[in-house]
C-alpha cells in the first residue's frame, strides 16, 4: 500500500455534481492541494481551526448525483470562458476532474420516471454506499448544491428530500447548501432525529444576506431605527433560471427576511426582488436600500452594492462545511449542527443571526471538535436506520 493509500479519505457526495458550484469545488480543492492557489475564503484553513482534526483537503474524494450529462471537464472549460475559473486550471487539474466525473451517477426523478419514492431512495443510497466502498473511504458527507426547487405541496417528497433521506439511509452526514426542503420535510423528521447523524443547513450565505447579517446588528447596537429595507438581486446561470419561478424565489427570500427580523427584532418595510438575467451567467449583483432614523429623527439612507461570482463565493463554504461535518460525524456528534449557522441564511437549530455572534459559536465548535471525546455508534460511518420509514433523495 502506498503512502497516499494509508491516509484516511473522506467522501464529498455532491447533489448537483455537474453544476457550477460543484465543478468549482472539485477544481478548487485540486488547485489548492497542488499548491496552485492559496486557500482564500476557507475559514477552516485559518489558525483557529488548527488541531481540530479536520480532514485535509488532499484527503477529500468527490462524487455525486446529477440529471444533466455535461462532463465535469467540459463544464470547467465553460466556467473558464465565463471568468469563474482561472485560465489553464482545468488542464492543470484534469486528472482530479476526470476522477470526480467517474463517480457521478444519474439522479432523479427524471421526466417520465416511474420509480416510487422508496425505489429512488434505495437507488441513491446504493450509489453513495458504492462510492464509499470503491474509494475505501472512512465516511462521506452528502452536500446539496443543486438548483433551488419550489416549496413542496402535498405529501410527496421533493427531489431534495429524496436525496436527504438517501444520505441518512447510507449512514452519511448531510448538508443542505440550498433553500430547498431537504430534511425539513415533516416525513423525514423522525428519521433525522433517530439516525444518529449530524446535519447542517440551510441555504448558503454568500452575498446579500452575508452583508445583512453584519449590518443588521450594527443598526441595533447603535440604537438606530430601521424604517425600510429593500433589495434587488440580478443573477443568471442555473439559479437565475430556477429562481424565476416565484415559488422558488419565495423559498430563497425567506432566509433573507429571517436575518433582518432576528437581528433588528422587528420586520422593516420592503421586499427582496430576484430577476433572472441570463447574460450575467455565474455572476450576480445585489442592491440594498436601507432607510433609517438617526438622532432627533433625522432621516438617513444607506445603500450597498454587492457584485460577485456565485460559484467562487460558495465553493470555499462547501469545502468548509464538508470538513466540519465529517469531523463532527467522526466525533460521534449527531442532530442539527446549529454552530454552523455562520454559513447559512436559515440555519437549523437555535442560534444567533448576527455574523459576529455566529463566528464566535463557530470557533467554539472548532474547540469542541478538538476536545470532544471520540464516540462510537454514529461515528463508525455505517447506516443507523432506514430513512422515511422505508426510504427517500435530488440535483443544481
Amino acid at each position: 500500500m502506498s503512502a497516499s493509500d494509508s491516509v484516511p479519505r473522506v467522501g464529498v457526495w455532491l447533489i448537483g455534481a455537474r453544476g457550477s458550484v460543484a465543478t468549482t469545488v472539485v477544481a478548487g480543492c485540486a488547485a489548492m492541494t497542488a499548491g496552485l492557489h492559496p486557500p482564500t475564503g476557507l475559514v477552516t484553513e485559518t489558525p483557529p481551526f488548527t488541531g481540530s482534526g479536520l480532514p485535509a483537503l488532499s484527503a477529500l474524494a468527490f462524487g455525486g448525483h446529477d440529471t444533466v450529462d455535461c462532463p465535469l471537464p467540459k463544464r470547467a472549460e465553460a466556467l473558464v470562458a465565463g471568468g469563474v475559473l482561472p485560465h489553464g486550471l482545468p488542464a492543470a487539474v484534469s486528472a482530479e476532474l476526470a476522477a470526480a466525473e467517474r463517480e457521478i451517477r444519474t439522479g432523479g426523478p427524471l421526466p417520465g420516471d416511474t420509480r416510487t419514492e422508496e425505489d429512488l431512495i434505495a437507488a441513491f443510497a446504493a450509489d453513495i454506499r458504492s462510492f464509499v466502498r470503491r474509494g475505501r473511504l472512512t465516511r462521506a458527507v452528502v452536500v446539496n448544491v443543486a438548483s433551488t426547487e419550489p416549496a413542496p405541496t402535498g405529501d410527496a417528497l421533493p427531489p431534495s428530500s429524496l436525496y436527504a433521506a438517501a444520505a441518512l439511509r447510507a449512514g452519511c452526514a448531510y448538508v443542505n447548501f440550498t433553500p430547498s426542503t431537504g430534511l425539513h420535510h415533516p416525513a423525514l423528521t423522525h428519521a433525522a432525529e433517530t439516525s444518529g447523524l449530524p446535519h447542517a443547513g440551510r441555504d448558503g450565505k454568500t452575498g446579500q444576506t452575508l452583508l445583512r447579517s453584519v449590518l443588521g446588528p450594527m443598526f441595533t447596537q447603535r440604537a438606530l431605527t430601521v424604517r425600510a429595507w429593500s433589495g434587488t438581486n440580478l443573477l443568471g446561470g442555473g439559479d437565475g433560471a430556477s429562481l424565476a419561478d416565484p415559488a422558488a424565489a419565495a423559498a430563497k427570500n425567506a432566509g433573507k427576511e429571517r436575518v433582518l427580523a432576528d437581528t433588528l427584532a422587528t420586520t422593516p418595510e420592503g421586499e427582496v426582488h430576484i430577476d433572472d438575467v441570463p447574460a450575467l451567467g455565474d455572476w450576480k449583483t445585489a442592491w440594498d436600500h436601507i432607510a433609517f432614523d438617526g438622532f432627533l429623527g433625522t432621516r438617513m439612507i444607506l445603500q450597498t452594492t454587492w457584485q460577485g461570482c456565485d460559484s467562487a463565493l460558495a465553493a470555499p463554504l462547501v469545502l468548509d462545511l464538508a470538513r466540519l461535518t465529517a469531523r463532527a460525524h467522526e466525533r460521534g456528534l449527531s442532530g442539527p449542527l446549529s454552530e454552523l449557522g455562520f454559513y447559512f441564511k436559515d440555519p437549523v437549530g437555535q442560534g444567533p443571526s448576527g455574523l459576529g455572534e455566529q463566528y464566535t459559536r463557530l470557533l467554539e465548535f472548532a474547540r469542541r471538535l478538538r476536545t470532544q471525546p471520540a464516540g462510537g455508534g454514529p461515528g463508525d460511518g455505517r447506516s443507523r436506520n432506514s430513512a422515511h420509514g422505508g426510504g427517500t433523495g435530488e440535483q443544481r
